[in-house]
């Protein structure tokens, strides 16, 4: 049986973090009430989020262009690299404004029960750019969850193989 378009906009908007079914009921009837100045603009917002965001293939930070600002900014540190898990975590350092550095987002942390494993978090990306540019500093800013200390204990047992990499922990 095919959704009405009204259930499908509910069913999409509770789809995204923090929002179950009647948040999303709620957020759908207020686009819905004034179509051209709630709906129309986020729409066009939304198309051009899609059309214009990428991720950069340096550090998987999210710009709008592709490497992105914090990689391309000649003042920063190029010799030092801060791993995270998330877009989100680059942000809150980025906000607070001491780091200087550069970034490596490796979009979760290991976890053998969501299946993520090296392969899903870039690792080899990460160790590939490592050997290609003159890091001396790795600091491993992960979550003290299971998976974050398991992913930050992975990290560094490859990063062993490098000389003259200090490698720090948060």
């Amino acid at each position: 049986m095919e959704l009405s378009p009204i259930d499908k906009l509910i069913n999409d908007i509770s789809k995204l973090p923090g929002l179950g079914r009647r948040s999303a009921q709620r957020i759908a009837l207020f686009l819905l009430k004034n179509k051209d100045k709630n709906l129309l603009p986020l729409i066009e917002s939304l198309n051009l989020s899609f059309e214009k965001i990428v991720n950069c293939k340096n550090c998987g930070n999210i710009d709008t262009q592709n490497p992105c600002n914090i990689c391309t900014n000649s003042s920063r540190d190029k010799s030092t690299i801060c791993v995270v898990e998330d877009v989100s975590d680059l942000w809150t350092f980025e906000k607070v404004g001491i780091y200087k550095g550069l970034y490596f987002v490796l979009g979760g942390s290991l976890s053998a029960i969501q299946g993520i494993g090296t392969d899903e978090i870039k690792l080899q990306n990460f160790l590939d750019r490592i050997e290609r540019n003159n890091t001396k500093e790795i600091i491993l800013a992960l979550s003290t969850t299971m998976e974050g200390q398991t992913t930050s204990f992975v990290i560094a047992d490859k990063l062993e193989k490098f000389n003259n990499l200090n490698v720090t922990r948060l």
